[in-house]
């Protein structure tokens, strides 16, 4: 004969296992899986610590080079770094990948990537200073530490590094890079020419029209230059399925922008729902950070060619443009200056990029980027 006691706790237990799940209180105690993963769940234990850098801290190719390297000496388990390509004068296009390499399971990756223009110093150096930020934060901080244990973070500093030697805008053959993808190639209304070299020496780099503007050359064929086609062969070697956004990195428009939106362009007629998603992110920058934004469906008709609208046709993930600095620090077409005041261009910028890799799995399933990144005292800063 069964004994009541075992009957009454039998029936006690499945009661218990029945109602649980209705109160919110039965926790999980396995390890979650991929798809589970939200960072928004996770929260800051500590304040976060800001990289030492001072105002004159500029990096040119080879300092640039050397830092890489010492990050991959000093955060062996954090940190790789490797060459996606060559330059027309043959120098590496470093990149970094932050992620922890002792996690193994699948991550969500992005791509940030910075001077397609070479006179455009910050924007180079707002991606070393985003990795600094990361691996001086990581096991320091739960949430950073939690973005590098569940993301791959590609960084590619000098996306043209013969340009940023040079201090010029253009590559070493004379090509306005960000106007040498293909999308919409060579569009004269897109504020650019199709030329390449003339006899295959003589550079025309730009061409500026009384009343009409400066045209810049965009190469005989998409792709031509090798620094375009080291980018588009190396985010065609990610898994496009966990790849979240993109966002080149520029001065001095001093603006985050996305993609366009104009119906008689296939390729950039967003959906409802994606337009949605793209201008959540603007708005987000224009409420808190000193950037201005253009909402997708105001943007212009020009700038055929350029990276992030090919990412967004090619990838169809949510594509950015940040244009760091502000009009008064505009270098030009020739170069010049002033380049100064770099640790608070670096702190104005960062809580973009933060604010992104907190949203990259919602990015990456095109929702709403609703998670607000935790932002340090003096980050961002007063506006100068």
């Amino acid at each position: 004969m069964i004994n009541k006691k075992i009957i009454a706790k039998f029936f006690v237990m499945l009661m218990v296992l029945l109602l649980l799940p209705l109160t919110g209180c039965l926790e999980q105690i396995e390890e979650k899986s991929f798809d589970e993963v939200d960072l928004s769940k996770v929260q800051f234990d500590e304040e976060v610590i800001l990289p030492n850098w001072q105002d004159e801290e500029y990096h040119d190719y080879q300092s640039t080079t050397q830092k890489l390297k010492d990050l991959n000496k000093d955060y062996p388990f954090l940190v790789n770094v490797f060459s996606i390509g060559k330059s027309v004068l043959n120098r590496d296009i470093w990149c970094i990948r932050i992620t922890n390499e002792e996690n193994t399971k699948q991550k969500y990756s992005c791509v940030i990537d910075g001077c397609i223009h070479g006179n455009e110093w910050e924007a180079g150096e707002l991606c070393l200073y985003l990795a600094d930020y990361l691996l001086v934060n990581f096991g320091e901080n739960k949430t950073i530490t939690e973005m590098l244990n569940n993301s791959e973070i590609y960084l590619i500093p000098l996306l043209n590094p013969d340009g940023r030697e040079n201090d010029e805008r253009y590559n070493e053959n004379g090509i306005d890079l960000n106007r040498n993808f293909d999308v919409h190639f060579g569009r004269w209304k897109g504020g650019s020419f199709r030329l390449g070299k003339i006899f295959g020496f003589i550079k025309i780099p730009m061409i500026n029209l009384p009343r009409k503007g400066i045209y810049t050359n965009s190469g005989r064929k998409a792709f031509s230059e090798p620094e375009t086609a080291a980018l588009r062969d190396f985010m065609k070697s990610l898994e496009s399925d966990k790849l979240s956004f993109y966002v080149n990195c520029h001065t001095a428009v001093h603006a985050f922008l996305s993609v366009i939106n104009i119906p008689y362009r296939p390729e950039f007629t967003a959906t409802e729902h994606e337009k949605n998603v793209l201008n959540s992110a603007l708005y987000w920058a224009e409420e808190n950070t000193e950037y201005q934004i253009m909402p997708v469906d105001e943007y212009d008709i020009y700038g055929g060619g350029v990276a992030h609208h090919w990412v967004f046709k090619e990838f169809r993930i949510p594509s950015f443009c940040y244009e760091i600095l502000s009009q008064d620090y505009e270098p030009g077409y020739k170069g010049g200056g002033p380049h100064d005041n770099l640790v608070h261009w670096m702190k104005a910028s960062l809580p973009v990029l933060m604010y992104l890799l907190a949203n990259i799995k919602n990015l990456n399933e095109w929702k709403i980027p609703d998670i607000n990144p935790y932002l340090p005292d003096g980050v961002p800063p007063e506006s100068i």
